[in-house]
C-alpha cells in the first residue's frame, strides 16, 4: 500500500515538476511525514479507542508479538491483547 502510494506520488510529482528536483523531494518529505503520523500516531490511537486499549500497550503488544511470532504474531497481536486485556478486568472486578 505505502509503498505503491510513493512511487506513485513521486512519479507524478516527477513529470509534473521536471526539472526541479526540490518538489519531487519535497512530495516525498510530506508523504513519509503523513505516513509516520498516520502510522505512528493516528492508527494506534484510532484501533486502542475501538478495542479499548492504551495505545502504549497497544504498541507494546505489536512490538511483542511480532518479535515472538513474526508476521503472524503482528496478525494477532491487537485481538489476543484486546482479549487479555477483557480477562484481566475480569479478574480484577472479581
Amino acid at each position: 500500500g505505502s509503498l505503491t502510494g510513493l512511487v506513485l506520488a513521486v512519479g507524478v510529482a516527477f513529470v509534473q515538476f521536471w526539472p526541479d528536483w526540490t518538489m519531487v523531494l519535497l512530495v516525498a518529505c510530506v508523504f513519509f511525514v503523513g505516513q509516520f503520523i498516520e502510522g505512528n500516531i493516528l492508527q494506534p490511537r484510532l484501533v486502542g479507542k475501538s478495542v479499548g486499549l492504551h495505545p502504549v500497550w497497544l504498541m507494546f503488544a505489536l512490538f511483542a508479538f511480532g518479535a515472538l511470532f513474526g508476521f503472524v504474531g503482528l496478525l494477532i497481536a491487537v485481538p489476543a491483547s484486546a482479549a487479555i486485556a477483557v480477562l484481566v478486568r475480569f479478574a480484577i472486578a472479581r
